[in-house]
């Protein structure tokens, strides 16, 4: 059999690689860079070891079936170690909420808040999981390739007012501002502005309740590295620096891939973990796509992009949480300026990551390990991070010198950064979007890139940029959809028996 094809080798492109080995066909992973894992790469310097992107690890059962499919057990490849609290929130105030999967921890701390917010809390809280009962249980791995699908579910979703910002329904429900920022933040987590997202991505927040928040032993990227380990012991060969330039379509359907380096492999399909919209414009003829055509392209809004230091320190911070989210003195207005007015502001909220409070290994002996996350524009606002980088780098640095992170400057020891540029570069994403296209109700479900193309038969697609969205739960559904969409082969190629004597992944 002609093998089916695997663009991309980021959670969604090695899920979709296991689920269609699994149902019995050949598979051959392309990735463009010199590592596996997309997004989830990883960057090694000066004795550290920093997780490029994803840190936060949920519904942990998407990533135990892609082992079990195969007769594996993932235990026998990772390990997840529960973080908690799941973030802590800092307010320029001075103020901190430790936001945790117990019900009753929480509720004390919305009690010290303000106490007429924990009557509003459990409301809120048996929103979420309502919306959580119908947006993820029912429609995460369902295939949206037809407007009836969007049309039946409709009802639900305005019975759940769905047609409600995730900010606007919160405030319905919470009054204290700090309280509204805590529990709205989420959405940024996945590409989304929380007052112009659908209200539905509130179901994240019942999501982490539900399986908890974990952390991969040895960093995110160990989990990339197991899956690798896998689809090599299933017999999938993942080809590393092979960009791929074209995907050949003969009578409407996609027949072959054509790699940078001239190679051409026949395919029996092909799935793209790539951007979507790189693909339809970069990859496919405009001839074979006519609902794809770069003007209707050009009309999706890109999520916004993300500016990244990862540094590492001679000093550790034991009161720093793992995951620490540090608030600025604007919410609304800041992200006006990154997802409307697309200007970087003088202000910026970040997201500190702290893996060594939980993996003490991903540093030096004494050492600590950080990430820091500023949401920015993306490349649609024409910034030149050439002259900007270097100065917001400084300005971040100070800002956690003078606060979270006392002394941090003077005990530096590795350094360094990715912008919007990095995105756009050796990831491949338009406009330099950090999570695919933005999650707004307009695109959604259907109005979501298809995971199965309408123009090109036998071309599928899994990522941030289709249904059900960005994220490691939202990426790894996708496979699942796809999964759905294909037919299994007629005589479907054998697995590979388990070997005897498993390791976990180094």
């Amino acid at each position: 059999m002609k093998p089916v094809v695997v663009i991309g080798s980021g959670f969604g492109g090695l899920a979709a690689a296991i689920r269609r080995r699994a149902m019995g066909h050949p598979v051959v992973v392309l990735e463009a860079n010199g590592q596996a894992g997309g997004r989830a790469a990883v960057f090694e310097r000066d004795g550290f070891r920093f997780d490029a992107g994803p840190t936060v690890i949920t519904a942990p059962y998407l990533l135990e079936e892609l082992f079990s499919l195969v007769g594996r057990n993932s235990d026998d490849y990772f390990e997840l170690m529960p973080v908690d609290p799941f973030y802590r929130v800092k307010f320029p105030d001075g103020s901190a909420f430790d936001y945790v999967g117990d019900e009753e921890r929480l509720l004390a701390q919305i009690h010290e808040f303000n106490p007429a917010d924990v009557d509003g809390y459990r409301r809120l809280a048996q929103q979420s999981k309502e919306i959580f009962d119908v947006g993820y249980t029912q429609l995460a791995d369902a295939p949206f390739d037809r407007l009836s699908d969007m049309l039946r579910i409709t009802p639900q979703m305005l019975k759940l007012k769905s047609y409600r910002t995730v900010f606007g329904l919160v405030s319905s429900f919470i009054r204290d501002e700090r309280l509204r920022q805590a529990f709205t933040f989420q959405p940024l987590l996945v590409g989304g502005n929380p007052f112009d997202t659908t209200s539905i991505y509130l179901l994240i927040h019942w999501l982490e309740r539900k399986w908890g928040v974990w952390f991969a032993r040895g960093g995110t990227h160990s989990i990339v590295k197991a899956l690798v380990q896998l689809l090599e012991e299933i017999d999938v060969e993942t080809r590393l620096n092979c960009p791929v330039s074209e995907i050949e379509v003969k009578d409407g359907r996609a027949v072959a891939v054509r790699l940078e380096s001239g190679e051409r492999i026949e395919c029996a399909a092909v799935v793209s973990n790539a951007d979507p919209s790189w693909v339809y414009t970069k990859m496919i003829d405009a001839a074979h796509r006519p609902s794809h055509s770069d003007r209707r392209i050009s009309w999706r809004k890109p999520s916004m992009s993300l500016f990244v230091a990862y540094f590492g320190t001679k000093k550790r911070y034991p009161d720093t949480k793992h995951h620490t989210i540090l608030l600025g003195p604007r919410y609304k207005g800041l992200l006006d300026d990154i997802f409307h007015k697309k200007v970087l502001a003088d202000d910026f909220s970040l997201y500190l990551h702290a893996p060594t409070q939980t993996d003490p290994t991903l540093a030096p002996a004494g050492h600590e390990a950080f990430y820091v996350l500023s949401p920015v524009p993306n490349q649609r606002s024409g910034i030149d991070w050439e002259q900007e980088g270097p100065r917001y780098l400084d300005k971040i640095l100070t800002f956690l010198d003078q606060g979270e992170l006392p002394g941090l400057k003077e005990n530096l020891v590795s350094l360094s950064s990715v912008d919007p540029r990095y995105f756009a570069g050796p990831l491949r994403s338009v406009d330099g979007a950090a999570f695919g296209i933005e999650p707004i109700f307009s695109q959604s479900a259907w109005f979501r890139y298809h995971n199965r193309a309408e123009d090109v038969q036998g071309l599928y697609f899994v990522g941030a940029s289709t249904h059900p969205g960005a994220g490691v739960p939202g990426v790894l559904n996708s496979a699942k959809v796809m999964e759905k969409q294909m037919e299994r082969p007629a005589n479907p190629l054998p697995l590979p028996l388990p070997h005897p004597k498993l390791r976990l992944a180094q």
